[in-house]
């Protein structure tokens, strides 16, 4: 992909934003799906809430009308994570969900046929499948880039729909697999905002200028005085950028 073909794919592509529910009950997380939808319609679910509630709060979020992206990170021998993800898929109502992409290409490749294979006989779309690259957590540094195109490049033979990069990344990856790589990009702040244990962040325009598909705000969302107000000047930010 050229620099002319990079832009027009930025003019037209739609960035959206995803809600991560990093909170430790059902209580909270459905105080915020019941504030923020429908303004925000994707809510990621990861490690601590699912063990918190698990289905409850996917079954909340699925009645609600909300879309769900399942962020567990499944990193294991690759019958393990194939068969973990059969049961994402019976779960139904995901839109999305992650595997470490350095589990691997046999168990990349694994899951994507379970999934398929599942998806299959229940006659449901099958989730998208998401490889985690380097968390954002990792600091800078001039390994960073080359290590995530790398695992992309894995995650794409192994039939993965798209992987999760900081913004420091995606550029490159648009550049390298171009437009129908599915790019989600973590760490988002609003200038001023405290990083917390991230490290490569980005403010949501900035993902957007880079080629995210989706960006992912959790904490200056959860724990601003107004979520509301927080929420709109991030989904303004997209919209204009």
């Amino acid at each position: 992909m050229n620099s002319k073909q990079l832009k027009e794919l930025k003019a037209t592509q739609r960035t959206q934003m995803i809600l991560a529910l990093d909170v430790d009950s059902f209580s909270k997380a459905k105080y915020f799906v019941d504030l923020l939808y429908p303004r925000v319609k994707i809510f990621k679910v990861g490690l601590q809430l699912f063990i918190a509630c698990g289905g409850k709060i996917i079954r909340y979020i699925r009645e609600k009308g909300g879309r769900i992206f399942l962020d567990l990170k499944f990193y294991d021998i690759p019958n393990t994570a194939a068969n973990a993800s059969r049961e994402v898929v019976r779960m139904g109502g995901i839109e999305m969900f992650t595997v470490h992409t350095q589990g691997g290409p046999e168990m990349m490749q694994r899951v994507k046929g379970a999934v398929r294979e599942e998806a299959c006989r229940l006659g449901i779309k099958a989730p998208l499948i998401i490889g985690v690259t380097l968390l954002t957590s990792e600091a800078q540094s001039s390994k960073i880039t080359p290590l995530v195109i790398s695992l992309t490049r894995a995650a794409r033979t192994a039939g993965l729909d798209g992987v999760v990069a900081s913004v420091k990344e995606t550029g490159r990856l648009r550049q390298e697999f171009g437009g129908d790589l599915i790019i989600v990009t973590p760490g988002i702040r609003l200038a001023g905002g405290e990083k917390g244990d991230q490290r490569r962040i980005a403010a949501p325009e900035e993902a957007k200028g880079a080629g995210s598909n989706y960006i992912v705000a959790g904490r200056p969302i959860l724990e601003a005085k107004n979520p509301l107000a927080i929420t709109r000047a991030i989904i303004k930010r997209i919209d204009s950028a």
